[in-house]
């Protein structure tokens, strides 16, 4: 039992099992089930498996670890969970054969490289200055650690410690083991990405690294060693030109999740459970406001075509392709809210927030608008053909926000072949991006910024043909037409967007509020000051603005604030958009709190 080969005894996925009764804790280990299918199964045995940071992919790693290293001894772990049900059809020593889960259970020779290891002992060796013969620079460690555990089994030192051969590397070590003794690896490579980008500039560094895994996975002495690879990382593999550098890994990321959607993080179903426990105190609803947002189409063989949701290929006319769509949740942000009984920003992350200041300040084709508008709720379709998979090959705003994507900070919808639409998925995102914003030099200067202050004052000085004329703008923008722009909805997105610079901080707000008599289309309720009026709005199309205004007075919806004697100035506004004559009319009101009984 090593760090590195066949490591055993606890670790991040062990320890949230144990705690599943006082924490939480996801059953996803049906996803082992998936990988035992693909053990030596040529090409399929390699998969690269890219989400972003706080998404579980450490968890994923140390539950495979623990699965298959013989240095682990997890049947009782996992005899309770999903993977105990598992089973399938092998060939095994050319016989067809069927398995269970125990199959390869604590039975196989694990390498786990946790590159964040491997760069945290590199960092300290050259703190200390020490002199490895064996190492020059983080990929010769790499290896280095890897052999010397190799060396130290007693199975395998006779092999590595014969006359010759004292001085190799990595794949030629392996590929002696296997060849001497017909052993197979199960090979687990968390972080691959850490030299793209903790060790951005260096790319001779990044070159050899490449080349140290095409020998493992690409040649065939190499291959050859493996019955499954499993790499993680933020970044999917990376391309030269418009070639990837391991393309024969099957490789599944945020902008091409494909059928392991469900696993890139906590699933609709799975927050309603949790939502459900004794220990959560906040609604599911406002964990799906928070943290929600990043939406998958997964194909789905068995889904009735009939059922809500469902969506077909269009390319193919005369048996459409069936897929569902799966809604996925931060995992860990949900953790943090529900321990803290808060929702929260639990993204903040110095390093991705610097790397998202820079795309932005690089300011290709106007990305600054763009993102201020997808930060105000808009979308934005780009194309990923071009992303090298990196972070320093970037030359146009369509690589931009496909990094953006990979990171996290974006989610996309797949628009056919390689387009997609960006959109900021959730509460959480949206905080983090706007902070990011507000510190910009820029940021006072941006056209929606200025527009979204104009609408602010305009409603608060009753000003309501104004009003009409700036959420008339709005409207009209590209990217309302994504909402439908004949729709209320579009009228709803047009304030909630148009406002949002100016309200997010200072106010809640609150869609299909109930009333005393029915529900209130949209309120901004402040936080905390009572300078700020409450804003109560009622949306009509094809109709009048004075009915918008009529049905707030007539079904009273202000009750309730009245009743809790606020002291905060009360604005009614009602809105009507004329889809013949595409004009937007406004009339605005206003009553004090604590004044009408």
């Amino acid at each position: 039992m090593g760090t590195f080969l066949n490591p055993g005894g606890n670790n991040v996925f062990t320890e949230l099992v144990a705690e599943q009764n006082s924490g939480i804790f996801v059953d996803k280990t049906d996803f082992i089930g998936k990988t035992v299918d693909r053990m030596d199964a040529g090409d399929f045995k390699l998969i690269a498996f890219t989400k972003p940071r706080r998404f579980g992919k450490t968890v994923t790693a140390h539950m495979l670890a623990s699965y298959f290293s013989r240095g682990a001894d997890s049947k009782a772990l996992f005899s309770g969970l999903k993977v105990s049900a598992y089973t399938g059809t092998k060939i095994i020593d050319g016989k067809k054969k069927e398995i269970t889960y125990e199959e390869y259970l604590n039975k196989c020779n694990v390498i786990y490289l946790d590159m964040n290891i491997v760069n945290a002992r590199y960092n300290n060796l050259v703190r200390k200055s020490a002199k490895i013969e064996e190492v020059i620079d983080i990929v010769d460690l790499t290896e280095y650690l890897v052999i010397r555990e190799l060396k130290e089994e007693p199975e395998f030192a006779p092999v590595l410690t014969k006359a010759g051969i004292s001085n190799i590397g990595l794949n030629e070590a392996l590929s002696e083991i296997h060849q001497k003794l017909n052993i197979s690896f199960v090979f687990i490579m968390d972080e691959w990405d850490l030299i793209y980008r903790d060790y951005q500039d260096d790319k001779a560094l990044q070159k050899k690294f490449i080349d140290v895994l095409r020998g493992l996975f690409k040649a065939a002495d190499g291959l050859a060693c493996f019955s499954l690879v499993y790499l993680t990382g933020i970044l999917p593999i990376k391309k030269y030109n418009s070639e990837s550098a391991l393309n024969n890994f099957d490789e599944y990321n945020m902008l091409h999740p494909d059928t392991f959607a469900p696993y890139f993080g906590f699933t609709d179903e799975e927050v309603t459970e949790i939502s459900r426990l004794p220990r959560c105190h906040i609604s599911k609803e406002r964990l799906k406001e928070w943290y929600e947002g990043y939406k998958f189409l997964m194909y789905d063989e068995d889904k009735n075509t009939e059922d809500e949701g469902y969506e077909a290929d269009g390319n193919n006319d005369e048996a459409p392709e069936k897929y569902r769509l799966v809604d996925v949740y931060n995992p860990n942000s949900v953790a943090k809210a529900v321990s803290r009984r808060k929702c929260g920003n639990y993204w903040s992350s110095t390093s991705s927030n610097e790397e998202v200041i820079r795309l932005i300040n690089m300011n290709f084709e106007g990305i600054r608008d763009d993102i201020i508008n997808l930060i105000s709720g808009g979308r934005i379709v780009f194309d990923c053909e071009s992303f090298q998979n990196d972070m320093t090959t970037i030359d146009n705003k369509d690589q931009i926000f496909s990094l953006l994507v990979c990171l996290g900070y974006l989610g996309c919808s797949d628009e056919g072949d390689f387009l997609r639409s960006a959109y900021v998925p959730n509460r959480e995102i949206r905080s983090a991006l706007s902070s990011i914003v507000r510190k910009q030099p820029w940021y006072n200067s941006m056209p929606v910024i200025e527009r979204s202050e104009k609408l602010f004052q305009a409603i608060r000085s009753l000003d309501a043909a104004k009003t009409a004329e700036i959420i008339g703008s709005i409207h009209n923008s590209p990217y309302v037409s994504v909402i439908g722009y004949n729709r209320e909805e579009a009228l709803v997105f047009c304030l909630i967007s148009g406002l949002m610079w100016c309200t997010e901080n200072a106010y809640n707000s609150i869609r299909e509020l109930p009333a005393e008599k029915g529900f209130a289309d949209l309120v901004f309720v402040p936080k905390i000051r009572a300078d700020l009026p409450i804003m109560i709005l009622e949306f009509k199309r094809d109709s009048s603005a004075e009915e918008a205004l009529n049905q707030i007075k007539e079904r009273d919806y202000a009750a309730r604030y009245r009743k809790d004697r606020n002291e905060n100035e009360i604005l009614l506004i009602g809105l009507n958009y004329n889809s013949l004559t595409k004009e937007h009319q406004c009339l605005i009101e206003t009553v004090q709190g604590n004044l009408r009984n």
